[in-house]
């Protein structure tokens, strides 16, 4: 690959990681390895949940599914029935009830004293791109569920429910997945960047694993799709030291189910499984601890790649302590779009600085002429003067108002970048900080970084820094 990464394609580092020092990687394969048109997939999950609630005598043959109506990162309130996007603090700054944004007083008197938790049961959090069906079929039912035309459902919680099983039916009956596999070019989105970046690494001696929560059937299938016509000399197969079928995670991450053995590729058939893993091999289930037994590397030399914020990446983190990298494919158009606002954003700043040096002027100057006697001929002009100051305000903020709207609106026009919520970080870019220690868009973006180098960390910075021209 090319020496500097394309707009969107590098690496972004919250802890520096010493890629030389990794003895093994793990990958995910869903939206990690193998990307999916996110339209096409979750707009086949939708119709499979809209199905089965259909079957349910539920009234919903007008839904429709429109993926850039949502994003990554959101909350659901289970009690209110609302979509919200919140900072990295908790404190809401969007919300939508069924298919209808609040008014920001509306929106502010409903979460005064609300600060979003997602340790608390009320609020699920969106954390992978199989989210967006989910949240599609939520805004649309709550509309519904309030017209009162889903007899039996007696809360935002119990529609919530209803839904989740809706999409695990629809992810586990076997009907969606084989509608990808009969049709995989209408779902995949190729990369040809993906084989190098993995035989880089294993020229720099890096054990790798495949851990997936996808059955043996449709992992042998859409990897030889996905990945095998870049492969030269040999199949997807040469790549992976140990490849780990339905493998439950995050269960497999935080406890010690049992392993067994494919012993029958064809067949899926499995043989209960003792003693370390052996290279070469599928597996079904096992976890992590007998993952690092069998390999012999300490939780620092391990890297655990995968898109789902939670089951990925959080609780590998959490508990094992691995080193973790996320993979969101909606940074990359959220930096491309950055970058191309960027002249903007550098204007936005300084009209805000030239706003905040304005507003404490004219503080001051109200301050000193309350301090005045009304009578004093000097009160007139002082007030004249704050008269002025409060035009130039107005005169500012009708500049800076289209500048700030197009900032809020990048990436997505209703909920805006997916790492920021205002002025602020995004609950997601919390939860990315906390757990990844690095992100990035696909991939093969390791392949702008050697295996034996440092991706370091930024300087971070605070609010009292000096910012020098």
């Amino acid at each position: 690959m090319i020496d500097d990464p394309p707009a969107g394609r590098g690496i972004y580092a919250n802890r520096t990681l010493n890629v030389r020092s990794l003895r093994a990687i793990g990958y995910d394969m869903d939206y990690t390895l193998i990307h999916y048109r996110v339209d096409e997939w979750e707009r086949a999950a939708f119709a499979h949940a809209r199905r089965w609630l259909a079957g349910h005598g539920w009234p919903v043959d007008e839904l429709e599914f429109d993926p850039g109506l949502y994003t990554l990162g959101l909350t659901f309130d289970l009690e209110l029935g609302n979509l919200v996007k919140a900072t990295r603090f908790g404190h809401v700054v969007r919300v939508q009830h069924g298919t209808r944004a609040l008014e920001f007083e509306e929106q502010r008197s409903v979460y005064a004293e609300t600060v979003i938790d997602l340790s608390e049961d009320r609020f699920e959090f969106m954390n992978t791109l199989f989210e967006l069906s989910r949240a599609a079929l939520w805004c649309q039912l709550v509309d519904i569920h309030d017209a009162g035309r889903l007899p039996g459902v007696v809360s935002y919680a119990a529609l919530w429910r209803e839904i989740d099983s809706a999409l695990t039916s629809a992810h586990n009956d076997g009907m969606l997945k084989a509608e990808i596999v009969a049709d995989p070019s209408r779902f995949v989105v190729p990369d040809p960047g993906l084989v190098e970046t993995l035989r880089d690494q294993r020229v720099a001696g890096k054990q790798l694993l495949l851990i997936t929560n996808s059955d043996w059937s449709y992992t042998r299938k859409m990897m030889g799709y996905a990945v095998d016509p870049y492969v030269d000399d040999g199949t997807w197969r040469d790549l992976f030291d140990i490849v780990i079928v339905s493998a439950n995670k995050p269960g497999f991450f935080a406890g010690t189910p049992p392993i067994y053995r494919v012993v029958d590729e064809e067949n899926s058939l499995l043989r209960p499984h003792s003693g370390d893993l052996e290279q070469g091999h599928v597996y079904f289930g096992g976890n992590a601890r007998l993952v690092e037994q069998s390999l012999g590397h300490s939780a620092a030399q391990m890297l655990y790649v995968g898109d789902h914020l939670f089951g990925d990446v959080h609780v590998t983190k959490d508990t094992l302590r691995w080193r973790t990298a996320l993979i969101a494919r909606e940074i990359e158009p959220e930096v491309e779009a950055a970058a191309t606002f960027a002249d903007d954003e550098q204007t936005l700043v300084r009209l805000m600085g030239d706003k905040a040096e304005l507003e404490r002027r004219i503080a001051r100057r109200r301050l000193t002429r309350r301090k005045q006697r009304s009578d004093r001929p000097s009160a007139a002009a002082l007030q004249k003067e704050i008269d002025l100051l409060v035009a130039d305000a107005a005169e500012l903020d009708a500049r800076i108002g289209p500048l700030a709207q197009a900032s809020s609106e990048l990436s997505n026009p209703t909920w805006g970048p997916l790492m920021r919520s205002g002025n602020d970080k995004s609950l997601f870019a919390r939860q990315v900080e906390r757990y990844a220690d690095v992100y990035t868009s696909r991939v093969s973006n390791f392949g702008y970084e050697t295996p034996y180098g440092y991706i370091r960390a930024a300087r971070g910075s605070l609010p009292h820094d000096v910012v020098r021209p």
